[in-house]
């Protein structure tokens, strides 16, 4: 049986369900990605002998173990092992992916991984700039949240989410280019927050059960509970930086100056250790055209004294502003 979906502008073909995610009508033409759940590809311990280690997470486990680790193979492969032996392997043009788990996971854990991180760097080697980031749908256009891990990204989502505005893309943001604009290409529906999270947006850490037992992450999906997602490819608006702390007291938004804009985009980008010299060249050439055609605003917060309805309510009346300005 084959089972067909859309993600991150693209199609995805694979020969059995990926959890998570939005079923479509296969196409009879190629797909852009061709998933293999649950298998290797051929000649995998052939091609384990020939590799070459490419990189090596910082973050280790409590035994010790690096929480990733990515290899090369004399033929291009990219071989991508997570701590908990999870595995999987990659083309060099990013149009065929393998995935493997051990006997103590499963699909729906491997698919945590797919729909973040791997698809993620799938597109980094398709030539797509991905940041760190959270979009939101707002009168057809998107605005994105830009952050480091822990900033608030998949918090501001789905606190616009919960007033009726359709979350497009959650942790990765996709930016590709049509027809001279810059636009962001939708992800997967739902959102993954901790559980501090899930107290401010529903007053209890509780309040959404855990996907998998002893996951801290939980995941709200989009699409029912009228909580929206968006399907369509949208043109970027805005860009909102995340902070804490600023010259003024209290929460606000300001202009980001031009540096500071692409400095900030820059170290936001995804999977950024993986680019060679000539992928990295075309993403600062992609985030250079960004910010001087889509406003890059700073969103301090003051954490702790904002609630999600309040944050809403700023962005929107800053957008409102940009727009008059327009």
């Amino acid at each position: 049986m084959i089972f067909a979906y859309s993600v991150f502008g693209l199609t995805v073909q694979s020969d059995a369900a990926i959890p998570g995610l939005l079923r479509t009508v296969p196409l009879e033409d190629s797909p852009d990605i061709q998933l293999h759940l649950g298998c290797a590809p051929a000649r995998s311990s052939e091609l384990r002998r020939a590799e070459s280690l490419f990189y090596t997470s910082p973050f280790l486990t409590s035994t010790g173990i690096p929480a990733l680790r990515i290899w090369r193979t004399s033929e291009g492969l990219l071989n991508i092992t997570y701590f908990d032996g999870t595995e999987f392997w990659m083309d060099r043009h990013g149009t065929e992916l393998w995935a493997t788990w051990p006997g103590h996971s499963s699909a729906e854990e491997a698919s945590t991984y797919i729909l973040g991180p791997v698809l993620g760097l799938l597109l980094r080697f398709r030539g797509v700039t991905c940041l760190h980031a959270s979009a939101v749908a707002v009168e057809g256009s998107t605005i994105a949240f830009v952050g480091a891990e822990s900033a608030g990204k998949s918090t501001t989502a789905a606190a616009f989410a919960r007033a009726g505005y359709p979350v497009v893309s959650d942790d990765v943001v996709a930016i590709v280019e049509r027809e001279g604009e810059l636009r962001v290409a939708p992800a997967y529906p739902h959102v993954w927050l901790w559980p501090e999270s899930i107290d401010i947006l529903y007053g209890s850490p509780d309040a959404i059960p855990p996907l998998i037992p002893n996951w801290e992450k939980r995941r709200i999906p989009l699409g029912s509970n009228n909580l929206p997602f968006e399907k369509a490819t949208l043109p970027l608006r805005a860009l909102y930086l995340l902070a804490e702390e600023g010259d003024q007291p209290g929460s606000h938004i300001e202009a980001a100056a031009p540096q500071t804009g692409f400095l900030s985009l820059v170290a936001n980008s995804f999977a950024t250790n993986v680019l060679d010299t000539d992928m990295r060249a075309s993403e600062f050439k992609t985030l250079a055209g960004l910010i001087s055609k889509v406003p890059v605003r700073r969103l301090f917060t003051s954490k702790g004294h904002l609630s999600p309805q309040d944050l809403c309510n700023l962005v929107l009346k800053d957008l409102a502003a940009l727009k008059f300005a327009l």
